[in-house]
């Protein structure tokens, strides 16, 4: 794709963004909408325009090559994100539901449910990709170091002669075995012809008939076989058969583009930081002089016209609140007249403020009974604003006809660069013109014979708005020691560990197309694992990926996965760990058994995890068996001390802050044996990963078999899907590995695959069984989200039978 095709791209998704912003600031602006359906309607559908929006910025941002425009576009798509975050949270509210279903504004849209879920920014690895590399090889040496990794030996690489070799001597032993058979099989063909001619006579009949026997066989046999390539090719076409997992050429071509667009970025953007040094220190060379001579003249001017209005000498704003760039941003300068009508403005004003807080008290006791769903004010939406603001003045109708290969922009860069090199000498200038303005000062007071010196204002310090941290500054237990060795010794010990390298989109996942039509019906669907991937990502990697998303957006500090042995747990906690290019940091009762052992050597560990997990940034906390440590009865059997950090565990999860790019995320196969209350103060969300469905489980199947290139793609997958019912996803690949051994796979040709190998396989594995089934619904009944749902509906029933008794009332009257 060229530069016009990702110039258009932006250009129509900064035309759909404008209007989102728009209706999103109407709803914002908006009164409380006491209906929950209608709320939710406006959430949903803001939602998931965002998100559309926002995947497009994520398309632009990896690929257009303009270092001006990406500066925008990745202000855009970080606010983006920001705002889909805060609607999600804004949407679990109004739903009482952690899984969110919106078909309706899909169909209103006409978006398909696959461009409804957000993609994780490319930028959040590419960005890192030197350091999170060199971080890992560290992470490898180490523990190589420790014996704890054992180095793969790398295979001898053959030389060209040596493959030729083989080759040939494979292709000959080939040869001969055909060449075998094939005589072999001529030799009994003229033995059993011999016999035949023994026994009917010779007759010229007889080689007629076999030759049109032949001939009828071979013809019968290359028909059908066209006709079955035809079938497949046509399956294939309109996507009934999935395809075998082979790059094609215009796969590789598209990612060589990719590659190719990605090293111009990185060329076009060290020409556009040299070109900001040197613009910056030749229009210092140049201009700088006249500049400053400019600015003087400006403030001598200002104050010569202050003194014969006011016969006063002013005195200049400070360097905090702006200098006189903020003089000379007023409309003239203040006279007599608008000093004797500040007091009448002043008044005006308290009545006013009077009369609105009075109707503001009016409005606020009438909707005390019934308030209503009110928006939370963005952080986000006014970001998105100036940014179209900025997009409509800079790039909207710009010329780029001279310009073809996206090239930097010197002249904005000159405008940008002279606007800092003013302000940067206008403080100067205000100093010194300060002290000339206390100089002359003094002069007119000996003029006018006045005693002393003027006292010197000082000028009050702005403060800045927002609240104080309160929080106490956790004490340094290692001031002296540096980054390094605090990492290598939790990773000699353990606690940090090497995460396999798993991408999000390896979890394959469907999402539920009826879940939505069983809401509606009033009924409380299951998630799916298409709304557990969702989640996953946006709680657990958005955040995490950008500082001021995480500083801006609701604060998700701990997350709890819970669902059976071989649900995918850990699969998503690596994941969340490749996506983001984290620090694993893993606290499981079994790994830091009889690791600083004592309550100082506990004492040591929290702060050691707490301190590295915060300048290793982004990090994840792991605790596999998160029920472990507030579990009521520790068995006799249980020798890891797993009620070792029940009182330290929630103030390890209090103490991530917005500041932190941090998260604990913990996993669970029996989340219900443990102390309730204390497992939600440890954790802020829960993410049930419920039964497969079927959707999911076909297309795993699907995936994980057609990926041999020797099973027929007729090969039935839903028969699989009907049987495995009540397995997990672990339990199916793990299946499907004892099956598929290199024996197996050489053999696919000679004797294909089928269902009996699979369900031998499968029967030797344990299912999820009903009554641990029955154990997960009740538990996820009653997690907090749920029990807020259920209040919320008994109140709803309870208003309707209120209002149907009045009614009753009423009638009879």
């Amino acid at each position: 794709m060229s530069n016009v095709t990702y110039n258009e791209l932006w250009k129509e998704t900064q035309a759909s963004l404008e209007e989102i912003s728009q209706t999103d600031n109407m709803v914002q602006n908006s009164k409380a909408q006491k209906d929950r359906q209608k709320a939710r309607q406006n959430v949903a559908e803001l939602y998931v325009r965002y998100i559309v929006v926002t995947n497009k910025l994520n398309q632009c941002y990896d690929q257009v090559v303009q270092p001006q425009k990406r500066i925008l576009i990745r202000k855009l798509l970080d606010s983006c994100v920001g705002r889909v975050l805060e609607l999600k949270h804004e949407l679990v509210d109004v739903d009482l539901s952690e899984y969110n279903y919106y078909d309706d504004v899909l169909l209103k849209y006409e978006v398909a449910p696959q461009e409804a879920e957000i993609h994780v920014p490319t930028y959040f690895l590419r960005e890192r990709e030197t350091e999170i590399r060199e971080r890992r090889k560290f992470i490898e040496d180490t523990l190589k170091g420790l014996g704890y990794l054992h180095e793969e030996p790398a295979p001898r690489k053959m030389t060209e002669v040596e493959a030729i070799r083989l080759i040939q001597a494979h292709e000959r032993a080939r040869q001969g075995r055909v060449r075998f058979q094939f005589m072999k099989e001529i030799r009994e063909m003229k033995e059993r012809s011999m016999a035949r001619q023994e026994a009917e006579g010779d007759d010229a009949s007889i080689g007629i008939s076999a030759a049109l026997r032949i001939q009828k066989v071979w013809r019968g046999y290359t028909t059908r076989r066209k006709i079955r390539m035809r079938r497949i090719e046509e399956m294939l076409l309109i996507g009934m058969v999935q395809p075998s997992q082979v790059i094609t050429d215009n796969f590789r071509q598209s990612e060589r583009v990719k590659q190719y667009r990605h090293q111009k970025q990185s060329e076009y953007q060290k020409v556009y930081e040299k070109l900001l040094v040197d613009v910056k220190e030749s229009i210092r060379k140049e201009r700088g002089a006249i500049i400053e001579e400019n600015l003087r003249m400006e403030i001598r001017n200002w104050i010569k016209n202050y003194y014969q209005q006011t016969g006063k000498i002013p005195d200049l704003p400070s360097a905090e609140s702006g200098g006189s760039r903020i003089m000379f941003s007023r409309q003239g300068t203040e006279s007599t007249i608008s000093k004797s009508t500040a007091v009448s403005s002043k008044e005006s004003k308290k009545s006013k403020k009077s009369k609105n807080k009075k109707e503001g008290d009016l409005e606020q006791s009438e909707d005390e009974s019934d308030p209503g769903f009110k928006p939370m004010p963005s952080n986000f939406l006014p970001e998105i604003m100036q940014a179209n603001a900025d997009y409509q003045e800079t790039w909207k109708n710009k010329d780029e006809s001279d310009n073809p290969g996206q090239e930097t922009y010197v002249d904005m860069i000159e405008a940008e660069k002279t606007r800092e090199v003013e302000d940067e000498i206008r403080i100067g200038v205000d100093q010194m013109m300060r002290d000339d303005i206390e100089a002359l000062q003094a002069a007119v007071d000996r003029d006018r014979g006045h005693k002393g010196k003027r006292g010197k204002k000082t000028q009050k310090r702005l403060r800045r708005s927002g609240k104080k941290n309160k929080r106490k500054k956790e004490k340094d237990l290692t001031p002296d020691r540096s980054t390094e060795s605090l990492f290598e010794e939790l990773l000699t010990n353990g606690i940090i560990k090497l995460h396999p390298e798993v991408r999000l989109e390896q979890f394959k996942a469907e999402k539920s197309y009826a879940n939505f039509e069983l809401r509606e019906r009033g009924k409380d669907p299951l998630p799916t694992l298409g709304d557990v991937k969702q989640l996953v990502t946006e709680y657990c990697i958005l955040p995490l990926g950008n500082e001021v998303v995480r500083q801006l957006t609701p604060l998700v500090r701990s997350v709890l996965i819970a669902g059976p042995h071989g649900s995918g747990k850990k699969m998503l906690v690596n994941a969340v760990c490749t996506e983001l290019g984290a620090t694993l940091f893993d606290i499981t009762p079994g790994n830091i058994v009889g690791k600083y052992p004592g309550k100082s050597g506990l004492i040591m560990l929290l702060h050691l995890i707490s301190k590295v997990s915060k300048l290793l940034q982004p990090s994840v906390i792991f605790m596999d068996g998160a029920e472990r440590p507030f579990i009521k009865k520790v068995p006799k059997t249980d020798r890891t001390d797993p009620k070792r950090l029940k009182k330290d565990l929630p103030k390890l999860v209090k103490g991530i802050t917005a500041e932190d790019r941090v998260v604990m995320i913990g996993t669970s196969n029996s989340p219900w044996e443990c102390d309730q209350k204390l497992l939600y103060q440890t954790y802020d969300k829960v993410i049930f990963i419920p039964r497969t469905d079927f959707g999911t489980m076909s297309s795993i199947w699907k995936d994980l078999l057609y990926k041999y290139a020797g099973i027929s793609r007729q090969f039935d997958t839903s028969a699989m899907t009907k049987i495995c019912d009540g397995f997990t996803v672990g339990t199916v690949l793990q299946s499907i590995k004892e099956v598929m051994t290199t024996k197996r796979m050489v053999q696919l040709r000679v004797h294909p695959l089928t269902h009996a190998e699979l369900v031998n396989a499968l029967s030797t594995k344990d299912p999820v069984y009903r009554e641990e089934e029955d154990a997960f619904l009740a538990w996820y009944a009653k997690t907090p989200t749920c029990r807020k749902k259920q209040r919320a509906i008994e109140l709803e029933l309870e208003k309707l039978e209120e209002d149907n008794e009045k009614k009753k009332k009423k009638g009879k009257k």
